[in-house]
């Protein structure tokens, strides 16, 4: 399965689960922003939870079908066209070779994602085929999709691939009457992020602290994948904790308190050292919700405890496993 690109839109790169077992040597996890979205992109063709999918920053991305493509756009505003006609997210469609297919800008989120069955082809570096922007690497050529650029699928596919682009396959576009909302696995709502108080948390005054725990803070246009700088109440450190933090670990969820006070939101492509205090850690039950934030976005912080954070994870893990039997049993396979 093959498509051309025509307009790549703002941003729009090859990403995956990440590459996490190499911290050590300051290689960053990247991956997809929204795991969530990209999980269930997946699980809807029957693709493995790691395959490779697109990623599309807000949208304006047109393609066309140089095969035969069994694929699954999935995101909270997003919507398409295939040939002008509007197709429904979040499900299994088959569009056949010659369709032009164009994204739509999102209208809730700011991150879509695009897979198709057996994943993105692109070559696995350091154990993952996530793009790395930063070092050039990763991806499709280390970079974001370009006009002309022709990604391909994986010719391996899963059993359930293949029973679903059986039950699809035509001359015509086809796709089910049944979607997987992902509102459904968020347990949170969009402008509230639980998160788990960090190392260097008690370093902050009492007026601070109470600031970061009950005041909004918004999200500014200096965002990237590597980090989201918000905008709100300034934080003043304790006069006994004036001193600088030695280099340490970091990840994405992290919250840093710069010099002036401003918070800065770790993201995917963050370094994985740094030398501001760690004020709190995002659940990673509500990363997909910082994901899918966009400047001008209020959040508020709830503290939640470790094992409250691990619970809410698990439990968002199981309805995943759900799921895919669900797929399968919409498609008679069990």
């Amino acid at each position: 399965m093959r498509i051309r690109i025509k307009k790549p839109g703002l941003l729009s790169t090859i990403q995956d689960a990440g590459r996490i077992k190499f911290l050590a040597q300051a290689v960053p996890i990247s991956g997809a922003l929204d795991q969530l979205l990209s999980g269930i992109a997946n699980k809807l063709l029957g693709n493995a939870d790691n395959d490779a999918v697109i990623e599309f920053t807000y949208g304006g991305i047109l393609f066309t079908t140089e095969t035969d493509c069994l694929i699954a756009l999935v995101g909270l505003g997003a919507f398409f066209k295939a040939n002008e006609i509007k197709i429904p997210l979040n499900r299994p469609v088959f569009i056949p070779k010659g369709t032009q297919v164009f994204i739509e800008n999102n209208t809730q989120g700011s991150h879509s994602y695009l897979a198709v069955a057996g994943g993105w082809n692109v070559p696995e570096v350091l154990g993952s085929k996530s793009t790395f922007l930063t070092a050039s690497f990763g991806g499709f050529e280390g970079r974001q999709l370009q006009e002309n650029d022709v990604p391909s699928s994986n010719e391996q596919l899963s059993l359930t691939s293949q029973i679903i682009l059986a039950q699809l396959q035509g001359e015509k576009i086809n796709y089910t009457m049944w979607s997987v909302p992902p509102k459904q696995f968020l347990t949170n709502t969009a402008n509230t992020i639980r998160v788990i108080l960090g190392r260097e948390f008690e370093w902050f005054d009492e007026s601070a602290i109470a600031d970061f725990l009950t005041k909004p803070y918004q999200l500014t246009a200096n965002c990237n994948r590597m980090g989201y700088h918000l905008d709100g109440p300034v934080l003043n450190r304790k006069n006994s904790h004036q001193q600088e933090l030695l280099s340490t670990a970091v990840a994405p969820g992290i919250i840093q308190v710069t010099g002036s006070g401003a918070l800065i939101l770790l993201m995917a492509d963050c370094q994985t050292t740094g030398g501001y205090p760690r004020i709190a850690k995002v659940a990673e039950v509500d990363m997909p919700l910082c994901a899918q934030l966009k400047p001008g976005d209020l959040l508020n912080f709830e503290p939640i405890s470790m094992e409250q954070a691990e619970i809410l994870y698990l439990n968002q893990e199981k309805d995943l496993r759900k799921l895919n039997h669900a797929i399968q049993f919409k498609f008679n396979i069990i």
